[in-house]
């Protein structure tokens, strides 16, 4: 049996490194994506920066099975990096990858990270051009439009069908339990700012800044779009997926300060789940915005996971805790 989840007042003890679950809310809108609201809550499992190299490669499937014999889960969001800075970005391995995230029961609801394309540059990765690996890295993991892999699929809203952002079919909308949830494609290695230092030749600086510019113009028009829709609605809650979080430092200033101006207006709680720094922690309050919490999932290791809870008729709607994958 899996342990019950914690009440919201264990803010404390997550910060101290214990089990989490602040106070988050719910929303709600008409966009595809959207299941039953039968039974009050909803949950899903959270996973990032995984499987780095062989050995969790080799231990991923004790971690999807672990998932899967969770009757309450019904989602599985991944928060990007599906494999470490250090190997190889070809095509082989990439697949192989992508067949592991179908073996999950549930939709696999999949947000880019920086090793999966623009860290590829690196020779220890291939010596790739990384705009040619995220062309190959959307043909990959987002073979249907709207679609989310999974041995259960689900039908989601791609910011791929805006005629302004076409290429970006990574982005993706959708509802469950009234929670409006939203990737936005946001990646370390200072958002692609960092320069293509290993490519042969040297770094291809115009190209490098024209994706940036664009994919930031994306992902701030998504994040509107995330907040309208919830306003739009009535939604008690908004929940935002990137890889990185959105510091105050440069390639995420924008991003950052989009974020907190919408989440302040919204007024209501605003999840910011984010992946890359391989350290789990919760930060309410975040940048000083009363509901606004960030949560950064488990990182570099295939044996731990979070189980997510969505209850929108509790007022912190938003649970968690964490979970280690039992030994063979």
């Amino acid at each position: 049996m899996r342990k019950s989840l914690l009440a919201a007042t264990v803010i404390a003890a997550s910060l101290a490194g214990g089990i989490a679950s602040p106070g988050i809310a719910a929303a709600d809108s008409g966009h595809a994506g959207t299941t039953s609201d039968r039974g009050r809550s909803f949950t899903f499992a959270l996973l990032g920066d995984t499987p780095y190299g062989a050995a969790q490669e080799a231990a991923f499937p004790l971690l999807v099975d672990d998932v899967n014999s969770d009757r309450d889960v019904k989602l599985v969001l991944h928060a990007g990096d599906v494999k470490s800075g250090s190997t190889t970005c070809d095509d082989a391995h990439l697949t192989a990858t992508a067949k592991q995230y179908q073996t999950f029961e549930d939709p696999f609801v999949l947000t880019p990270g920086d090793n999966d394309w623009t860290d590829c540059h690196r020779a220890a990765a291939g010596g790739f051009l990384p705009t040619e690996r995220l062309e190959a890295f959307r043909r990959l993991f987002y073979p249907v439009a709207g679609r989310t892999l999974g041995r259960h699929p689900m039908k989601v809203e791609t910011q791929a069908r805006d005629q302004d952002h076409r290429d970006y079919l990574e982005n993706v909308l959708f509802t469950e339990k009234r929670v409006v949830f939203a990737t936005v494609h946001v990646v370390g290695s200072s958002n692609d700012l960092a320069p293509w230092g290993e490519l042969p030749g040297g770094d291809r600086p115009e190209a490098r800044m024209a994706e940036y510019e664009a994919r930031k113009a994306a992902a701030l028009d998504w994040i509107d779009d995330a907040f309208n829709t919830a306003r739009r609605t009535h939604a008690p809650g908004v929940l935002l997926m990137m890889q990185a979080e959105p510091t105050q430092t440069e390639g995420f200033a924008d991003i950052r300060e989009r974020i907190v101006e919408r989440s302040r207006a919204y007024g209501k709680p605003v999840l910011l789940v984010h992946g890359d720094e391989h350290v789990q922690e919760v930060e309410p309050n975040y940048a000083g915005v009363p509901g606004l919490t960030r949560l950064e999932t488990f990182g570099d290791t295939a044996s731990q996971w979070l189980r997510v809870t969505v209850d929108p008729k509790s007022p912190e709607v938003f649970s968690w805790e964490r979970r280690t994958v039992p030994a063979a």
